[in-house]
């Protein structure tokens, strides 16, 4: 019998204990620009996966996509195979009125608004990350003198169902197919505003409920692409500061491995 996973073909011995996941496969190259060593060990599907060095500290990345399915496939795959810290770097929409874009958002928990988590565990259970995690991420972010803020992400399906274009006054304009939008959409909006939810994102959620429930570390730090709602409907910046984004979670994942040792 095989022992590669079924999905993304992965072995063991392919994964260092210390890896970064990030949504887009071209992320990959840029996270490893500066390793040691680096290999390719998978490409397939969504998920293109590289294991290296830097600094004399084993890391691997992997590319998990758009959405909370396929990122469980991954983090499952990831966690069977001996990865014991993953840190998140991607791009979230500003939901707290201070955040601009290009700022930084450094997840301490998430509203877990996706599906997949759900499947797993019931709804009360919290999706937490961890603590030693965050405040890497938090002195990391310090060091280099970002602008960034902490607190509670918005992790949600249905990327247009779930975003607006700001109208005019105080009203939202839906994003989907002929304006197709349920009035408690909208609602929701507002409620995580009020909540002083700091930014919304699609994958942070179900990473954090499995490290949750597997017993390893996670975290997120993410740049704001996005105001939400968007003040237009091009009015997203995926590139935005993301290099000193890659900077603070290189920086703190290397401070969380030579601290191990």
């Amino acid at each position: 019998m095989s022992d590669a996973q079924p999905i993304t073909g992965l072995c063991p011995g392919d994964l260092a204990p210390h890896a970064f996941v990030c949504g887009d496969p071209a992320r990959v190259e840029r996270i490893t620009a500066g390793w040691d060593e680096q290999r390719l060990v998978a490409q397939v599907r969504e998920y293109t996966v590289v294991t290296g060095s830097k600094d004399g500290v084993p890391l691997s990345v992997a590319s998990h996509g758009i959405g909370a399915p396929g990122t469980a496939v991954l983090i499952e795959e990831m966690i069977k195979l001996g990865v014991n810290t993953i840190l998140r770097i991607g791009n979230s929409g500003g939901l707290h009125p201070d955040l601009e874009v290009g700022d930084l958002a450094i997840t301490t928990g998430c509203v877990r608004d996706d599906g997949t988590s759900k499947t797993y565990v019931v709804p009360e259970y919290p999706a937490v990350a961890s603590y030693d995690v965050v405040g890497a991420l938090v002195e990391s972010a310090k060091a280099t003198d970002a602008r960034f803020r902490t607190g509670v992400t918005w992790s949600l399906d249905a990327f247009y169902a779930r975003n607006a274009v700001a109208g005019p006054g105080d009203s939202m304009i839906s994003m989907s197919v002929d304006g197709y939008w349920p009035s408690h959409l909208e609602a929701r909006i507002r409620d995580m505003q009020a909540a002083r939810i700091l930014n919304c994102e699609m994958e942070a959620g179900i990473l954090l409920t499995l490290a949750g429930l597997f017993g390893i570390r996670a975290g997120a730090i993410c740049v704001v692409s996005d105001k939400a709602p968007w003040p237009g409907p091009s009015e997203i910046d995926l590139d935005a500061n993301m290099g000193q984004c890659i900077e603070i979670a290189t920086n703190a994942m290397l401070a969380l491995a030579k601290a191990e040792t």
